[in-house]
């Protein structure tokens, strides 16, 4: 499975990382420019990029985003594949 499960529980605990990870369902491949363009204008959040990079190091860290360098851009994608391992024992 991608990702420990306990990471996961704890990335999904913040409300705000369930913000981005709306936003990637919505609109997958953004750079951090355009998701935080997003959380500002979508949900009023008034976060730098950086504290948005930080919420996006716990994502990854459990394994719900990868990133992907695409010219002078990184690009953030939404991987649900640990979500569904992770519900699959109890949905089944």
């Amino acid at each position: 499975m991608n990702g420990d499960k306990d990471a996961i529980f704890k990335a999904l605990s913040d409300s705000t990382r369930r913000l981005i990870l709306d936003e990637l369902s919505e609109r997958n491949g953004q750079t951090l420019y355009e998701l935080t363009v997003r959380l500002i204008t979508n949900h009023g959040l008034s976060m730098t990029r950086q504290a948005i990079a930080k919420h996006l190091a716990a994502l990854e860290e459990a394994g719900l985003i990868t990133s992907e360098k695409k010219g002078k851009f990184r690009v953030i994608v939404f991987n649900n594949e640990p979500l569904k391992h992770l519900l699959k024992g109890w949905i089944e």
